[in-house]
């Protein structure tokens, strides 16, 4: 009889959520589960616990929340949210408030108010039945990241000031009030915009954190609140979306949306009568090789979820060009955690099919870091990474055009020009390309191995490096 203690990492989005059980008493808690709600099912079934709780931290703004799919799932669990801060919803739930205390076997979870982030925001202390009053660690969601804290600025600049405000005295007198050998659980790792900078680690310790983590370092809100608002990152452009999806409530779908097969002929009219927005979810390679003219290129890796949030309305089907039939439902999947349920349909057989049947094909050119520095002057290099990636370094002569924000500033191009585009590896490098071919840039190459492969061959570089 024992502890039941699981971080589950979704990657893409870098969330992690977390089972908390006793496999004695045969009961578990699920915290700020994601909508592939499966994953948590199996989880506990091979740890011999049956999900009675689901808690969330605060109204998620980068993911839909699984709290309502894997409540309808598992049937005996209720949903735990916070009213702090005046937060409201739109489904059923059981309300939080900060020092609510619940039992899990024999670990005791308490609730502190932790706002910040966001206004209701809050945190769950973990700690041994036998002594609730020394806690052994803490779900911090999105409040404190390892060697990063949560973003202040979701709410609009007119709440940014005050909620950097409250996120200050939630890390100082919250957190750093805790003993150096808490263990600490965030929401995000590595890779999340819903903090500057989080650590590769997923978990760490308060007394590491107060030691190493600059956003414990200050001593006063202006010069903390200057630094949360300077170091965050673009806010995606999906997030307001999902904050009022979460706060209503998002629907139960009970599976995957049906995705209707399309034979080329027919996929092909479908893109003719512009029922719906053409994705090719192929890698760089195999979409810069052929693809159907118009398609927008966002991999089938995890991180098409925030490139489709950042880049499509979910409002407009997708017609999806796959890599394999088979990838169908990982795809989509893909897609659900941004809140994007509307499919007209895929093609049957891939490109592979639609070379057969005769049709078209348009091409992106790969171009090698060594062709780049040779071409110099020659080429229009775009960076379409972000600020703080930029700032670390790079090309030089390369303007910064971050991937979010490519279609408004099209006007500051020379559509003439043969143009090249790099990201950190790639993958971004990929979709910026083919945005370009979108808007009518005639000469268009996509860099493989982009800034990674620019740094190893030793090539100069501008801007701080370290």
């Amino acid at each position: 009889m024992a502890l039941v203690f699981e971080r589950i990492l979704t990657e893409g989005i870098a969330e992690l959520s977390y089972l908390v059980g006793d496999d004695g008493d045969g009961v578990a808690a699920v915290f700020d589960p994601t909508s592939d709600v499966e994953k948590y099912v199996e989880l506990a079934r091979e740890k011999n616990v049956s999900i009675t709780h689901i808690f969330e931290t605060h109204i998620h703004a980068d993911l839909v929340s699984g709290a309502r799919e894997l409540c309808a799932r598992v049937r005996s669990a209720k949903i735990f949210v916070s009213h702090e801060g005046g937060a409201r919803y739109g489904f059923d739930h059981e309300k939080l408030a900060d020092g609510d205390r619940f039992t899990m076997g024999k670990t005791v979870l308490t609730v502190k108010h932790t706002p910040g982030h966001t206004p209701e925001h809050v945190a769950y202390l973990l700690a041994e039945k036998d002594h609730p009053g020394m806690p052994w660690g803490v779900i911090t969601g999105d409040s404190l990241f390892v060697s990063s804290a949560g973003r202040p600025d979701l709410l609009g600049a007119s709440e940014s000031e005050k909620l950097a405000g409250q996120q200050f005295h939630t890390l100082r007198d919250f957190y750093l009030g805790l003993p150096d050998s808490v263990m600490i659980y965030p929401a995000h790792g590595h890779g999340s915009p819903c903090g500057a900078d989080i650590g590769d680690r997923l978990e760490s310790a308060i007394g590491y954190e107060r030691r190493f983590n600059p956003f414990l370092q200050f001593q006063d809100v202006k010069s903390f609140t200057d630094y949360a608002l300077s170091t965050a990152p673009p806010v995606p452009t999906y997030y307001p979306r999902m904050k009022k999806v979460n706060a209503k409530g998002p629907e139960i779908l009970g599976h995957l949306p049906r995705v209707p097969g399309l034979p080329p002929k027919a996929f092909k009219q479908a893109i003719e009568e512009k029922a719906g927005v053409l994705i090719d979810t192929r890698l760089m390679l195999a979409f810069g090789g052929g693809h159907i003219a118009g398609a927008l290129n966002i991999g089938g890796s995890p991180m098409l979820t925030i490139w489709a949030g950042w880049l499509l309305d979910p409002d407009e089907p997708v017609l999806l060009v796959l890599s394999e039939d088979s990838e169908l439902d990982k795809v989509v999947q893909l897609f659900i955690r941004s809140g994007y349920t509307k499919f007209a349909g895929y093609l049957v057989g891939g490109m592979t099919a639609w070379d057969n049947a005769g049709f078209e094909l348009a091409e992106v050119g790969q171009i090698t870091v060594h062709a780049v520095r040779e071409a110099g002057e020659r080429l229009q290099i775009i960076d379409v990474r972000a600020p703080g990636e930029w700032q670390q370094g790079h090309i030089p002569g390369a303007r910064h055009l971050f991937l979010g924000e490519l279609r408004k500033k099209m006007g500051e191009l020379d559509k003439t020009r043969p143009t090249a585009v790099y990201c950190d590896s790639g993958y971004r490098a990929s979709i910026g390309a083919s945005i370009l071919k979108q808007e009518g840039c005639a000469f268009v190459c996509n860099m493989p191995g982009s800034w990674q492969a620019w740094k190893k061959a030793g090539f100069p570089i501008e801007g701080k490096t370290e």
